[in-house]
């Protein structure tokens, strides 16, 4: 049986609660801020004479595809970041397969509006039918629980 056959998950697989998803994207915070630290690293060693008005908003760029790249990377290998595995947490699509580029992309992308919208797409949740964050929603993903 080949790995992407292992991670598929039963359609009815029950969602992650709220509190857990919560409680993953608390320690998720911490951990891209670590991430963000070693990645300005090179980005300030490399920038550090060039003027502001053009490094800040590059610097932005360059941090927003460093979560792009941990985000996608992670979800579609394993369908886990660290703080998913620790608090027993898989995205799968809507079928319960493994997340495919296109929707682990669109996950990422739905998920930085809803986070640039004050986190609007996180307080979706307590109003989604399904407890599901918009982006989740948006993206054909949801959140379970991992029961391997």
């Amino acid at each position: 049986m080949g790995l992407a056959s292992e991670l598929q998950a039963r359609p009815e697989a029950p969602s992650a609660s709220l509190a857990r998803r919560t409680l993953a994207l608390v320690y998720e915070a911490l951990l891209l801020s670590a991430l963000f630290l070693v990645a300005a690293l090179p980005y300030v060693l490399m920038t550090h004479t060039a003027d502001a008005i053009v490094a800040r908003p590059l610097f932005q760029a360059y941090l927003v595809a460093v979560a792009a790249a941990y985000f996608v990377w992670q979800w579609r290998h394993g369908g886990q970041t660290l703080p998913m595995k620790t608090w027993r947490m898989r995205i799968v699509t809507r079928a319960g397969a493994p997340l495919g580029l296109r929707h682990a992309l669109t996950r990422f992308l739905f998920a930085l509006a809803g986070c640039a919208l004050a986190g609007a797409g996180f307080l979706w949740a307590l109003v989604d039918s399904d407890g599901l964050f918009l982006h989740d929603r948006l993206a054909g993903t949801r959140v379970i629980k991992d029961e391997g």
